[in-house]
């Protein structure tokens, strides 16, 4: 009943406001990350903004993705922050869309709805063996080491010598980067201390990082790589001969993919300088890139139930820069290799059968994101392109598509004159299923007892993994 509806809404503190406000406009987005961040941000210029999320705690793969000892990278949650404390905008959290409630009702109480719930799923690589223990997506692991629930007890088998990673983009650099980096530069990060604990009784010290292409089509940025080759107590493992003929290359590649280049090459070729020749003798652990090689199967130990190997395809490169293809020469090489991590993308999942959904790209057909033959309805972020650029990159796509709706409400070609309930449509639906939304004032509070756990850690947080216990404690 609306008086219902008034009800939950003060609950959660919600401003509710008559149908003559400046924000009777009322439109839905689908995920609290950084697209649905982004997306909130500049809608909010016109309309009034709820954001649903799945978790009781926002920002996504800022939380769940970025690299433990890459803070700089989080300070986008200021921003975010502001969105949520805008007087035109709600949170709540633990509202999982497609299952608490649906898309079809999300139309019904709002004007427009925009799905920007990111890619959760993990591509597979199709070949034998990869269900074997101690093969893991990346998307896991790195969920394993940032304290995402779903992944909390992953418990990775690191009592091997050698792991091999699957992919070559900055989330593959990350996970070597992780593997191999001193306990104490941990300590000082928001890593869980569960993860914390095991990689401190790890006995990996060898991790190749293997593409399916060549250096000049490395997936990794320059910042990166450069931290791999400056990684305290590491030292390279390349191979010499998989860079002929790349100095006559960086004659005509542009400025950073040049950059990228000539610090591999470095890396790989030129003799080292006294500090740097003394500084890798004295190194326990290694890594390296392997290029032209792509997964035939995962090979198992004695026990035919773990991981002891990796059978590869050596390739060649047919055509030239971001445009040539890899093919398979007939030639198999064989790695050993204890831990298997595949970093070959991320992919979005559907949430819902009204939704249109594109399996074989993994997003939602969209136009400018407009999803197509679905009026009011919206997308944005990796569900909108797939799982491609940085941050700044979803920043302008989420902008864009906040563009499309502003101009669908504007021109007509969405009813803004209705009057839609939205989130006061929306508890009522939710208290008789037993759902507890978390508004941000919430989070806020389980943010606070992290920083506190952390504090006497001597860490900047240490994140509450089980979603009963975030729960808990907002309600305490």
């Amino acid at each position: 009943s609306e008086v219902e509806g008034w009800i939950w809404g003060r609950r959660l503190g919600v401003i509710t406001r008559s149908a003559s406000s400046a924000a009777h406009q009322k439109v839905c987005v689908v995920g609290g990350g950084p697209a649905g961040f982004y997306t909130a941000q500049h809608l909010l210029k016109d309309v009034q903004v709820d954001i649903y999320e799945r978790l009781p705690v926002p920002f996504g793969l800022v939380r769940f993705g970025v690299a433990p000892d890459h803070p700089e990278v989080k300070n986008v949650i200021s921003t975010f922050t502001q969105t949520a404390h805008h007087a035109r905008c709600c949170y709540y959290g633990n509202v999982n869309v497609g299952t608490d409630v649906s898309v079809e009702e999300l139309r019904e109480a709002y004007h427009a709805v925009v799905l920007s719930y990111g890619a959760e799923g993990n591509r597979s690589m199709g070949v034998p063996g990869e269900d074997l223990e101690g093969v893991y997506p990346a998307k896991d692991f790195v969920g394993w080491y940032n304290g995402l629930p779903s992944n909390r007890e992953l418990n990775p088998g690191l009592d091997c010598e050698t792991a091999v990673i699957l992919g070559q983009g900055n989330v593959a650099l990350d996970v070597a980067r992780i593997l191999l980096s001193p306990i104490d530069e941990l300590k000082k990060t928001d890593i869980t201390q569960r993860s914390l604990d095991a990689l401190a009784q790890s006995q990996v010290r060898r991790v190749l990082i293997v593409g399916r292409r060549g250096p000049l089509q490395i997936a990794g940025t320059i910042k990166e790589l450069r931290e791999m080759v400056n990684l305290p107590d590491t030292k390279p493992e390349m191979v010499a001969s998989e860079f002929e003929g790349m100095a006559e290359a960086l004659k005509v590649i542009p400025r950073p993919r040049k950059r990228l280049t000539e610090l591999m090459l470095k890396t790989a070729v030129d003799p080292p300088a006294e500090k740097e020749r003394q500084r890798r003798q004295a190194a326990s652990r290694s890594w390296g890139l392997r290029f032209l090689r792509s997964p035939l199967e995962v090979l198992a130990g004695p026990d035919g139930a773990r991981v002891a190997g990796i059978r590869l395809a050596v390739n060649r490169l047919e055509g030239t820069g971001d445009g040539s293809v890899a093919v398979p020469t007939g030639e198999v090489e064989t790695m050993d290799c204890g831990l298997v991590i595949t970093s070959i993308g991320y992919k979005s999942l559907p949430i819902d059968p009204a939704v249109p959904f594109d399996p074989r790209k993994a997003i939602v057909p969209n136009s400018l994101g407009r999803v197509q033959q679905a009026a009011g309805l919206y997308c944005s972020g990796w569900l909108k392109t797939g799982p491609v650029g940085v941050i700044a990159t979803t920043m302008n796509n989420s902008f864009d598509t906040a563009h499309s709706v502003v101009e669908d409400l504007t021109s007509g070609c969405l009813d803004a004159t209705s009057a839609k309930p939205g989130s006061t449509g929306i508890g009522p639906l939710l208290d008789k299923r037993g759902v507890k939304p978390v508004s941000f004032s919430d989070w806020e509070k389980i943010n606070q007892e992290e920083r506190r756990r952390g504090a006497a850690q001597g860490k900047p947080r240490e994140k509450l993994l089980d979603v009963e216990e975030m729960l808990k404690t907002w309600t305490v």
